[in-house]
């Protein structure tokens, strides 16, 4: 297969690493990638303005289309009424993402659990007010469109909530935060759980757990992620059916919606006392969860995701490895606000060439680099993000996870990177609880 791969980040470089392990792809083609996609076997960087002309011109076989926008701009449409099989919902299934109050009325209409919530636009912000004195405080606030991740607030007081309604309706995040969807606050732990959904079979992977915060103990402002595990402690068997069966109700619902879905469906859980519920949908591959899960994934990535796209999932088994995986973001200083960029990286072939557990792996994915050439012979790995790199350890225990990951954090250097020093601490700390 030739395949196109459509983003640049931490995700992105997981999806081309699992697409190039398998032997039916020749070529991938990333777009526009990133400093370590350009260094995977079988992948080359492309700058593409069309994908349908570029997937055309170049005899692809199948699209990927890795992060959220182009999904809710509908690019997987675009291609599929070309006949070119695509990885990725279409415009409609995709506002699931797309819109917050989209998602929350879709669960609502199919019984689908989550929290009671209320919709305001720009001017209704009195009305909006009202609603979060009603809801009390803890409460959370989310721009109904796509933030890139931080449109949404768990406010700790009412003063703070008023606060992120009007970073909303005051234009901090554009026409995505010109209409305001105010939730009850659930109580639990949270998690994720990704499928691969093909309209009507779902094949869920292992539930992961990512720390949004940017700060040690979960303190800070909200990030796009800085760290996830996988499995998680604190899901039960129980728990683990229940999401399943939400999952599987979903995809059941959009059939019903008359929405054709071949894709991933992310759904992030709140595991609350009365069972698991839905915080949010995604319609792609969580970053930095697929940095986690990817790994554990035995199965033929490009073959699964093949038959997603042409809804051929029917009889598919995901194979899983046991081994806990650890995934730590490396950033740049002042992430998640301004940042510098052009920064040089060393120290990743030392953290690889320094991973002496034989019962582990180590696998760096590039997030927020590129390269840049020196002269004709020679290039320089450079920072090109808030988050820079994503560093994975995958061994027998979480102890041993942890150990390698932040060893091989500990070789990397560019100026001013900082990472949370305690990703998964929470998985040793639940499963001690257990």
């Amino acid at each position: 297969m030739n395949i196109l791969v459509i983003g640049s980040g931490g995700r992105e470089h997981a999806i081309v690493r699992g697409l190039a392990a398998s032997p039916e792809v020749k070529n991938i083609y990333v777009a526009p990638g990133n400093g370590g996609t350009a260094l995977e076997e079988k992948a080359h960087n492309v700058e593409v303005s069309s994908p349908l002309c570029f997937a055309k011109d170049h005899a692809i076989d199948l699209v990927v289309v890795g992060p959220e926008a182009p999904l809710v701009e509908g690019l997987a449409d675009e291609l599929r009424a070309a006949g070119i099989a695509t990885f990725g919902p279409g415009i409609d299934g995709a506002l699931l993402e797309g819109s917050k109050q989209f998602s929350k009325d879709f669960m609502f209409t199919h019984g689908i659990p989550t929290a009671a919530y209320g919709v305001f636009t720009v001017d209704e912000r009195e009305a909006a007010y009202a609603c979060l004195e009603d809801f009390g405080a803890p409460v959370v606030v989310k721009a109904d469109g796509l933030a890139a991740g931080k449109g949404v607030t768990v406010a700790a007081t009412l003063e703070e909530a008023r606060e992120a309604v009007n970073e909303c309706f005051d234009g901090r995040f554009g026409d995505a935060g010109a209409t305001v969807v105010i939730e009850a606050c659930l109580a639990g732990d949270e998690c994720s759980m990704i499928a691969f959904v093909d309209g009507s079979t779902v094949l869920p992977l292992a539930p992961s757990q990512d720390h949004k915060r940017v700060g040690d103990g979960d303190t800070g402002l909200n990030t796009g992620g800085m760290g996830c595990y996988s499995p998680v402690p604190s899901v039960s068997d129980e728990q683990l059916v229940q999401m399943t069966d939400i999952l599987n109700r979903t995809a059941a619902a959009l059939v019903e919606e008359g929405i054709e879905y071949r894709g991933i469906l992310y759904a992030g859980f709140m595991l609350t006392e009365e069972g698991p519920q839905i915080l949010e949908f995604n319609v792609r591959f969580g970053d930095p969860e697929t940095q986690v899960l990817l790994p554990r994934l035995k199965s033929d990535l490009a073959q699964i995701m093949m038959k997603t796209a042409c809804g051929e999932l029917s009889g598919t088994v995901l194979e899983f490895s046991d081994e806990v995986a650890v995934s730590v973001v490396i950033a740049s200083a002042g992430y998640p606000g301004t940042i510098t960029t052009g920064l040089p990286i060393t120290g990743i072939d030392d953290a690889m060439a320094r991973q002496m557990k034989p019962e582990a792996s180590l696998h760096i994915y590039h997030a927020g680099t590129k390269l840049l050439k020196t002269d004709e012979n020679s290039e320089e790995l450079v920072t090109a993000g808030g988050r820079v790199l994503n560093v994975t350890a995958l061994a027998p225990t979480f102890e041993e996870a942890i150990e390698v990951a932040y060893r091989a954090v500990e070789n990397i250097h560019f100026e001013g990177a900082f990472s949370r020093s305690d990703i998964a601490q929470r998985a040793l700390l639940k499963r001690e609880q257990k």
